[in-house]
């Protein structure tokens, strides 16, 4: 029974996104808060077919930490696809920082473009690298949209506890702003690199704003403790 609902639930969720797109194409050519448009309104296309399918509900906790203060970035644990799309729905048109193959994905990519995305080529060290930190202050200076970086690197199972990378203590750094920490338990429900999903409702919390002027060491451990310490309470 749990494979035929994962069956529908994905063919309604491919055919959906892929429909959106494409619906979705004019923004190129638009400002970009079009595309951030679509981009909240397939997030909520998503949450629905989670709620009618698999009788999943989405749960957002703690949306009044980012209303504490006026500028922020956001630094979230990741477990599936999901929260790429989900946390476009509380926050204000997030600017993604994301491995730059994900840019030459067409149409997705395309998209990410649009919406200012910011690429990275991970564990290399080029030019492009080297002034990344510089160059991820001066868009959200200039954008002033939320930052959205997923410190931990990549998706990983909801049991899993690996430590954050060093570049959320880098970036805090650069931008002088509080950061929103998330914590979430997407995995279990939509796992990492799986065509099963499973009902079961989805916790998404924001934590208090670590506000600036911590050490980059401080912050990271600081961060990791509180975001896995409030995963451990979905469980």
């Amino acid at each position: 029974m749990q494979l035929i609902r994962s069956l529908i639930f994905n063919i309604f969720l491919y055919v959906g996104l892929i429909t959106i797109f494409i619906v979705a194409i004019p923004t190129l050519f638009l400002p970009s808060k079009f595309t951030i448009f679509f981009g909240r309104l397939s997030a909520k296309y998503i949450v629905l077919i989670l709620r009618i399918i698999l009788n999943t509900k989405v749960i957002f906790h703690g949306v009044e930490n980012l209303k504490k203060v006026e500028n922020y970035f956001v630094a979230s644990a990741h477990q599936s696809m999901f929260e790429t799309f989900a946390l476009q729905i509380p926050l204000d048109g997030p600017i993604f920082i994301l491995k730059k193959e994900l840019l030459n994905i067409p149409l997705f990519g395309w998209y990410l473009r649009k919406i200012g995305s910011i690429a990275i080529v991970r564990e290399t060290t080029t030019k492009e690298n080297l002034n990344f930190f510089d160059k991820v202050k001066k868009i959200i200076e200039k954008n002033k949209r939320p930052l959205l970086i997923f410190p931990q690197g990549t998706r990983v199972k909801i049991d899993e506890n690996p430590p954050f990378k060093k570049g959320v203590g880098r970036i805090y750094k650069a931008l002088n702003l509080p950061c929103v920490p998330v914590a979430l338990n997407t995995g279990k429900v939509w796992p990492k690199n799986s065509f099963m999903k499973y009902p079961g409702d989805i916790h998404i919390s924001f934590l208090e704003p670590i506000m600036p002027g911590k050490g980059n060491e401080e912050f990271t451990k600081d961060i990791e403790n509180q975001i896995y310490n409030e995963i451990r309470k979905f469980s």
